[in-house]
């Protein structure tokens, strides 16, 4: 297994070398390429379409929790996402798998299982950490958004994100080459999918999954 290309995104230099050193180990003339911040991945990405697999901490500058996976997976829907986090509770792993990550990987974990995790994603799996019972969403608030936020096409996921960056209609219409008119019409789809009146009310509708203190500061 050669040839891959992958990016890693996390803030902590020393376990950008740990992940390296895992992906080598599974193809040894494998390209990585590296990001330390949120901004940094998603230009990577951006440029990088071809990437097999792209590993994310949820906490980089940047990335607000969970809701940095959803802006992620709008960017590009068909690229395998792992999560990578210190908070490895079974809400965290749960949440970041229904939002559409391929996988989770503690970052406890041995290389061996780092190695073993990433290695079931390449062929198409699903990784979750050894003997965690991910049990069921206990806050009906969060499970209800979560669902809405599972009917938002890419490109509203990409937009939502930008939104909650603070962007502005003209400023996300540049940077995803459309019209203010078709930015309008997502934001319009955005805000009554997820049930709420304003920008304002959808920013703070996905800051419950950004500011759950389970996602905030590995």
């Amino acid at each position: 297994m050669a040839g891959y290309k992958f990016v890693v995104a996390d803030d902590h230099p020393l376990f950008r070398g740990a992940l390296k050193q895992a992906l080598m180990r599974i193809g040894p003339d494998s390209r990585i390429l590296e990001a330390g911040d949120f901004d940094g991945a998603k230009a990577l990405i951006a440029a990088n379409a071809d990437a097999d697999l792209v590993l994310l901490d949820l906490s980089m500058p940047g990335a607000s929790g969970l809701s940095g996976l959803v802006a992620m997976r709008g960017q590009h829907s068909s690229l395998p996402v792992v999560v990578v986090s210190a908070h490895d509770d079974p809400e965290t792993i749960r949440r970041a798998l229904e939002l559409g990550a391929s996988g989770f990987i503690s970052k406890s974990a041995s290389m061996d299982q780092i190695c073993s995790a990433i290695s079931s994603v390449l062929e198409g799996g699903i990784c979750t950490p050894d003997g965690i019972d991910l049990g069921e969403e206990r806050d009906p608030e969060i499970s209800d958004l979560i669902r809405r936020l599972q009917t938002l096409t890419p490109q509203q996921a990409r937009v939502l994100g930008m939104i909650g960056e603070g962007r502005l209609n003209k400023q996300i219409a540049y940077e995803l080459g459309v019209s203010e008119a078709t930015v309008k019409a997502h934001v319009s789809a955005i805000l009554q999918k997820l049930g709420v009146d304003s920008r304002t009310q959808a920013v703070i509708r996905l800051s419950r999954i950004g500011s759950d203190p389970a996602a905030i500061g590995s």
